[in-house]
């Protein structure tokens, strides 16, 4: 069941991120708004509209919400490797992902102050990028 799951969230997701989704839905929403004098702007008309893009609503947050996952794990499993490779990384900072919030934000603050959050070549570097924009 997870596996059929998975496909289908991803064929979702996918597709949904694609011009043509775009198209279909905005469509949907031209089609419903010529409707509205057909149906005398009633309240059915607009429940129809408020109920359809409710439903949609809800179903895509889990369909996205799996193809978020899948893709930060994916991408963890990628750094985890490149820090295994790297002879003079930590290799402590593998799963780190799995630390609490504030476990995560100590680490990131130590590592700041370790490694140059005041070294004003680093500044100076993130000024000239910003600089550019």
């Amino acid at each position: 069941m997870g596996r059929i799951f998975e496909r289908f969230a991803q064929s979702v997701a996918a597709w949904a991120g694609r011009p043509p989704a775009f198209v279909l839905a905005f469509l949907v929403i031209i089609v419903w708004g010529v409707s509205g004098p057909v149906f005398h702007w009633s309240d059915t008309w607009q429940l129809v509209i408020n109920t359809g893009t409710t439903i949609v609503t809800f179903l895509m947050v889990f369909l996205i919400q799996n193809a978020q996952n899948r893709d930060a794990a994916a991408l963890q499993a990628k750094l985890d490797e490149v820090i295994r490779a790297i002879a003079e990384a930590r290799n402590e900072f593998i799963g780190i992902e799995h630390l609490s919030e504030k476990q995560l934000l100590d680490i990131r603050d130590r590592l700041e102050r370790e490694f140059g959050a005041a070294d004003p070549a680093r500044h100076e570097s993130i000024e000239k990028v910003l600089s550019r924009r």
